[in-house]
């Protein structure tokens, strides 16, 4: 399947994009986050982290289809 990623603040600088496309046959954003991560040097464990299909927020075992939009989203401080 494939898949755009967006990436946010430390994870966009971290992956040195704030936008791909994988092929990945990853069904849920779990699975997909443990392939990518090592690829990127990311570092947050899921727990830390949100994610975001289509737009809204989902939990780590949502189903992916393909074409799916995912949004990986780290914490941040604002100040």
């Amino acid at each position: 399947m494939n898949y755009r990623l967006l990436y946010f603040a430390s994870l966009a600088d971290r992956a040195g994009c704030a936008a791909e496309s994988v092929e990945s046959q990853a069904t849920d954003p779990a699975t997909l986050y443990a392939e990518i991560a090592p690829r990127h040097g990311f570092t947050f464990a899921p727990t830390r982290l949100r994610v975001a299909v289509g737009g809204r927020i989902v939990d780590w075992t949502h189903t992916l289809n393909d074409g799916d939009e995912i949004v990986f989203l780290p914490p941040v401080s604002g100040g």
